[in-house]
């Protein structure tokens, strides 16, 4: 995805001219129909769906109350959605009276836009954490998609929240619903809405805009679906997605061909984090006693080959993401935040912080939130762990915090099942 534009007058005007582009551009990619803007978050982890914000002129420490609270919204149902914030709307979804739905808020007021009921609750094998979807949507143009807990893929208009078209990847594919629900955020690529139903069908691509079947990937070992969302990359120029399964992390085709697969990060309980891509090198990251490696994509007569560099445990992340800033990982080990060198594996430094959760990071600085609730803004320095404020988050619900803490247009968004907390973090 295209760097964030900056300097209001250049939003303004790509904005104006985006109003204008034709029909005939629809061929191109997603990420040329919908550019990301600075001051948006279009998906699961940002517009890059790497954690880091492109923001800048934010905070660099807090007061002992934290920032300000701008609004709070009510009455958005139980779950664990990780917003996505664009055009003055934020989206998410939430178990309310039995149904599972989509919402969009005001990003002004906190007030509710729309809600629109995709499925009917589910139980599942686990309680923990309560039974409500945990994917973020993706928003591309007009369009909103996003998975439900029992497998329901839907597209749904941004405008109003009508659904467009839906599919179920459990009675569409085959696929079944992992203990703790499906939590995969959908991933666009051009035209094609990729998803990960496991099983035979492990991954499958959609057309984003009919929700026709474009193809199928069989993944050797038939790996069941987990909790991690999927990534884009390009290896030796050649694009491709990187899906992190129960059996492994796998590489798959634009046209569904299986690549390539690392499965040393695998825990085959709960693989929850997104894989991390740069130059040639995936790392991936998983908790149970298993730890984070890095392994180098290399390409050769006989495809692609994952050669594993290094492996870990002081990176056993459970659920909260790891983000590279620059060339270090930082992230929870279980409940110590920890920064790792990303060409080495080497652990820099060590600090318990606000304990186990998810980390977000925006100019400069670490958002590390707790599950149990406190929010920390930690510099994002190799050299030492420093903390420049926390807060408690009002009004905590009895579940644990496992939605990720994300920044758009100077503001901090928290969701909490039925509540969302907007914060002012600029400058």
């Amino acid at each position: 995805m295209p760097p964030g534009l900056r300097g209001n007058f250049m939003q303004s005007q790509t904005r104006r001219n985006l109003l204008g582009i034709s029909g005939a551009l629809l061929a191109f990619s997603a990420f040329s129909i919908f550019p990301a803007f600075g001051d948006d978050w279009t998906q699961w982890r940002g517009n890059s769906r790497d954690g880091l914000s492109k923001e800048t002129g934010l905070l660099k420490s807090w007061k002992p109350e934290g920032p300000k609270l701008l609004w709070t919204a009510e009455g958005l149902g139980e779950g664990h959605t990780s917003p996505s914030v664009v055009k003055g709307s934020v989206y998410g979804m939430g178990l309310i009276e039995g149904g599972e739905y989509v919402w969009a808020v005001n990003t002004a007021t906190g007030k509710m836009r729309w809600k629109q009921k995709i499925a009917n609750g589910i139980e599942l094998g686990g309680s923990q954490g309560g039974f409500g979807p945990r994917a973020t949507p993706t928003i591309i143009g007009d369009k909103l998609y996003t998975l439900g807990v029992g497998g329901e893929a839907v597209c749904l208009s941004i405008a109003k929240g009508e659904i467009l078209w839906h599919k179920n990847l459990v009675t569409d594919f085959g696929g079944r619903v992992p203990q703790w629900g499906y939590c995969e955020s959908p991933l666009i690529d051009g035209e094609k809405c990729i998803l990960t139903p496991g099983g035979s069908n492990t991954v499958i691509a959609l057309n984003r805009n009919t929700g026709a079947t474009i193809w199928k990937c069989e993944v050797p070992g038939n790996d069941a679906a987990h909790y991690s969302s999927a990534i884009m990359a390009t290896v030796d120029g050649k694009k491709e997605t990187i899906h992190f399964v129960a059996g492994g992390v796998v590489g798959i085709s634009p046209e569904g061909k299986y690549l390539w697969r690392y499965n040393e990060p695998a825990n085959r309980i709960a693989n929850c984090s997104t894989p991390i891509y740069r130059d040639g090198f995936v790392f991936a990251a998983s908790g149970y006693n298993t730890g984070g490696g890095t392994a180098k994509l290399t390409s050769g007569a006989k495809g692609i080959e994952a050669a594993p560099v290094y492996f870990t445990r002081e990176m056993q992340n459970h659920h909260g993401g790891v983000v590279l800033v620059g060339d270090y990982l930082y992230g929870f080990d279980n409940s110590t935040l920890t920064c790792i060198d990303f060409k080495t594996g080497k652990t820099k430094w060590r600090d318990r912080s606000v304990g186990k959760g998810s980390v977000t990071y925006a100019d400069g600085m670490l958002y590390a939130r707790s599950e149990k609730g406190p929010v920390a803004l930690v510099e994002a320095n190799p050299e030492a762990y420093k903390e420049l404020g926390r807060f408690d988050q009002p009004e905590r619900s009895r579940e644990p915090s496992w939605a990720y803490p994300v920044i758009a247009d100077g503001k901090l968004y928290l969701h909490d099942q039925g509540k969302l907390f907007c914060y002012d973090v600029k400058k």
